[in-house]
């Protein structure tokens, strides 16, 4: 993998738990050389990754729209940054740059983000892999609930497996590199849920 992406929160909540998560996540990145791409923000969760990843020497390219640079939370120093449009047009740039995402703790933002794209890989259109950096269990709640649709027959059990989750940096981006997807199986040949 060459470069992955971040979705996380433009704000923090001081957990030290999570602060060790994304040094521990730079470091993994910058020892494998794989580029960050992600919001493009100077704020929260976005730059503390940022930060942590320059201040290693790796590589970032942030994806912001317009109207958040206007409101002058873009991060000015890192590698690369483009200014887009609007959210769809960053959402899909960050997801053209990359191969593969995780999902950091945030908040509604961060949760559009990961499903539109998780979507995208259900419907094969595209074939990153996409994980969870479940820090201190945050994710919890939201893992039960993709068990319940699938417990519901709303999910098909293949494509919850697409969903790689550890609390651990350095694991999950190995399940990342490992996974072999083939999204023809996971959506369009067995339409059948049980």
């Amino acid at each position: 993998m060459r470069s992955i992406c971040i979705f996380c929160g433009a704000n923090f909540n001081g957990d030290p738990l999570l602060k060790q998560a994304i040094e521990t996540l730079a470091d993994v990145f910058v020892a494998k050389n794989i580029k960050m791409v992600y919001g493009g923000g100077k704020v929260g969760v976005m730059g503390l990754i940022a930060d942590a990843m320059l201040s290693r020497g790796g590589g970032v390219i942030g994806v912001i729209p317009q109207f958040l640079m206007d409101k002058e939370v873009g991060h000015m120093g890192i590698t690369e940054l483009h200014v887009v449009d609007n959210m769809h047009q960053r959402k899909q740039m960050m997801n053209d740059l990359c191969d593969g995402i995780i999902m950091l703790p945030g908040g509604f933002g961060t949760l559009e983000e990961f499903f539109e794209v998780l979507t995208w890989l259900q419907l094969g259109l595209h074939n990153n892999p996409v994980g969870v950096l479940n820090v201190s269990g945050f994710y919890d709640h939201l893992l039960k609930q993709m068990d319940v649709m699938v417990e519901q027959r709303f999910l098909k059990p293949a494509n919850r497996k697409l969903v790689l989750t550890s609390a651990d940096p350095a694991e999950l981006v190995s399940l990342m590199e490992n996974i072999d997807i083939k999204p023809d199986e996971v959506w369009f040949k067995d339409r059948n849920l049980t």
